[in-house]
């Protein structure tokens, strides 16, 4: 990532798009703007982004889908915005991959903070010459100085939280962490109630035993342990 993070906003309200752009251009980001998902692909067929921030009601596709396909075929964090207050409604953000979600209307101020926040979760890069230490979890194996996860010779792509996720339990393998925890180390503390952030952070649990367990729903090495939070227990 470069000094300036480039950010691609897509909204198909013109008044919105240049208002974000100014305020984030001038808190330090590069910033394209697309009208809708289909002017969002071509955009992305030339250019890398560092984060997408997507209305999520838009004609045509909507925020979600275009949200699953950056998450899935890009490996692009995401942040949704939407109109809706519904808690499902933001779980099925969080299921297409979403690294955050922020409700209409909202303050600039903390969209940044929210922004930022899913940027210092990214990996950061390290020189060749550090020595990685390996997690094997059966046929994937996790590059812990990395933050990388591959399958034989083929890289697993992770989104922003997921990479944080993985980060978290590589420091303790083994050991038990709470939810409270992961919220905290997450960033995710905010207005919602605390059963609202837990099932945010189950949803990205399951997400993530998609890409490490052979069968997800009974996984051998990222457990759940009732009433304490999860552990990751590699081989």
């Amino acid at each position: 990532m470069s000094d300036k993070p480039h950010v691609l906003i897509v909204d198909d309200d013109e008044r919105i798009r240049g208002l974000l752009g100014k305020f984030l251009v001038r808190n330090g980001f590069y910033v394209t703007t697309a009208r809708d998902a289909g002017h969002a692909r071509r955009i992305l067929a030339g250019l890398d982004f560092d984060l997408a921030v997507l209305d999520v009601m838009m004609p045509g596709e909507d925020g979600v889908s275009l949200c699953r396909w950056l998450s899935d075929e890009r490996a692009l964090p995401t942040l949704l915005l939407t109109a809706k207050g519904d808690t499902q409604d933001r779980i099925a953000g969080l299921e297409a991959g979403a690294d955050d979600y922020l409700p209409k209307p909202f303050e600039p101020k903390e969209l940044l903070l929210r922004m930022n926040a899913i940027l210092r979760r990214m990996p950061t890069p390290v020189p060749d010459t550090v020595k990685p230490q390996v997690l094997a979890l059966g046929a994937i194996r996790y590059d812990v100085g990395r933050g990388e996860l591959w399958r034989g010779d083929d890289p697993v792509r992770l989104t922003a939280t997921e990479a944080a996720l993985m980060r978290i339990f590589a420091r303790d393998p083994g050991e038990v962490i709470a939810r409270a925890r992961l919220i905290e180390d997450l960033g995710r503390a905010g207005p919602d109630g605390e059963g609202a952030q837990d099932r945010a952070v189950d949803v990205q649990i399951t997400r993530l035993r998609r890409k490490i367990e052979a069968d997800p729903k009974n996984p051998r090495y990222l457990q759940t342990v009732r009433g304490a939070g999860y552990m990751l227990s590699p081989d």
